[in-house]
């Protein structure tokens, strides 16, 4: 078994009913792609709070009866976070070792 980089980037990945946080998870960087990253966001919204129903509706084209933006994935800037759902929702945001935010520069320097 390998031993984890102490000061290697990593995804932390976060679950939250309102302000609560339920879930917390820290992926190493290289075990998901921003790609894959946005779709286990989606995943996990979908199993924590959607019915069957909109989890089709979410999926259906858009402008037809069915449709929902209930698993949409919002960016937040340029950085990479990314959130998804209502009530429940996961955020994944890509970190340095120190904890921030990868590209994000300390505003307090």
């Amino acid at each position: 078994m390998r031993r984890k980089k102490e000061n290697s980037p990593y995804w932390l990945l976060e679950g939250y009913d309102g302000t609560k946080k339920f879930y917390e998870r820290r992926l190493d960087v290289g075990q998901l792609t921003t790609n894959q990253a946005k779709a286990l966001i989606r995943a996990l919204t979908a199993k924590a709070g959607l019915t069957f129903d909109e989890i089709v509706g979410a999926y259906a084209k858009k402008r037809t009866r069915i449709a929902n933006v209930h698993l949409g994935v919002h960016k937040d800037g340029p950085y990479p976070v990314f959130w998804c759902g209502n009530q429940p929702h996961f955020i994944i945001s890509a970190r340095n070792a120190d904890g921030s935010i990868v590209g994000k520069k300390n505003e307090l320097k």
